[in-house]
């Protein structure tokens, strides 16, 4: 894979994690509940489930390409139709979404657990995955190139909630997240509904 191509991977990678949503609630309620360590095993699980979607999509997007073009072209639609329904979402958030979660008592296990339940319980992630992943996947893809997208997906989700957990060990991140949270749904608003168009023009160069 060309470097260029995979910057704009990772790129549309990050932007997806930074996203406000269920993952980054769940893991502030996990860090603000238990502390460092019980934030980062939600993140690091989380991180596994993503992975895990991220394999499945792609081994089983080079088959459909080949065997139901027709099938595939329709899936791509409602792909960048749910990616522009997400960004339109974004966009209409206030200043609350999961930038508000409120921690409780819980240990690393719990964390873990309902790190990995967030991820797998969240079917949307086939649908994100198939709308961006159309981008880079062709049929001819060599096991180490699907590897590595699959890497870039599950280490870029990964090390954002890593982030996320560690800076909220100083007290003063949160506040500052929630100051800016209605600014961060605008971004990623505007980004995922450009990122919609772009999925609808057709594969990436």
């Amino acid at each position: 894979m060309p470097f260029s191509l995979w910057m704009s991977l990772a790129a549309i990678c990050a932007m997806g994690a930074m996203s406000p949503g269920p993952s980054l609630a769940l893991v502030l309620r996990h860090t603000l509940g238990g502390g460092r360590a019980p934030g980062v095993a939600a993140a690091m699980s989380h991180a596994l489930g993503v992975g895990l979607y991220a394999l499945l999509t792609v081994w089983g997007l080079g088959a459909l390409i080949v065997s139901f073009p027709s099938l595939f072209q329709a899936i791509i639609w409602g792909g960048a139709a749910y990616l522009a329904w997400l960004g339109t979402k974004a966009l209409r958030a206030g200043k609350g979404s999961a930038m508000q979660a409120t921690g409780t008592p819980t240990t690393r296990r719990q964390a873990a657990r309902e790190g990995m339940l967030v991820a797998l319980g969240n079917p949307k992630l086939i649908l994100f995955f198939v709308a961006l992943l159309s981008q880079f996947v062709t049929p001819e893809m060599s096991v180490a190139a699907k590897a590595l997208i699959v890497l870039t997906a599950m280490i870029i989700d990964g090390g954002w909630y890593v982030l996320v957990a560690l800076g909220l060990s100083h007290s003063r991140v949160l506040p500052w997240l929630q100051a800016r949270a209605h600014w961060i749904n605008r971004i990623t608003g505007a980004l995922l509904i450009a990122l919609a168009l772009r999925v609808a023009l057709g594969p990436l160069d």
